[in-house]
């Protein structure tokens, strides 16, 4: 069975850093492109970020270019999201997950697998 699990959020203050992780199991995780997603209640869930099986590419949506670092490493089955310069916007739960393939990986539905998520709060 696939486990995919974040931690990491928390309550920052803008400006302030947080970094979040996603441990997986129950799958080759090196065989899996990886995506960071987030949600306000209200409003479909946005793409973040996203990496390639090796790490050698990483994908962003606009407003987190800059501010926001995906990494991952394969041999702890872990992908990261290192989140800078947090503001208040930045509030939601984010969701890393899982999927075959790099096509439309901007897109949730083309994600196989999904953690629970871990909260973000950023302060003014």
């Amino acid at each position: 069975q696939v486990h995919l699990v974040e931690s990491g959020g928390g309550l920052v203050q803008a400006g302030g850093s947080l970094r979040l992780s996603c441990a997986a199991s129950g799958l080759t995780f090196s065989s899996y492109f990886m995506g960071w997603f987030r949600q306000t209640p209200g409003k479909e869930r946005e793409f973040a970020a996203a990496i390639t099986l090796s790490g050698g590419d990483t994908y962003y949506a606009d407003s987190m270019k800059g501010r926001f670092t995906i990494s991952r490493d394969n041999a702890k089955n872990t992908v990261y999201l290192q989140m800078n310069s947090l503001q208040p916007e930045d509030t939601a739960v984010y969701y890393c997950a899982a999927k075959i393939g790099g096509s439309s990986y901007r897109y949730p539905s083309a994600y196989k697998f999904w953690g629970q998520g871990t909260q973000v709060t950023v302060s003014s």
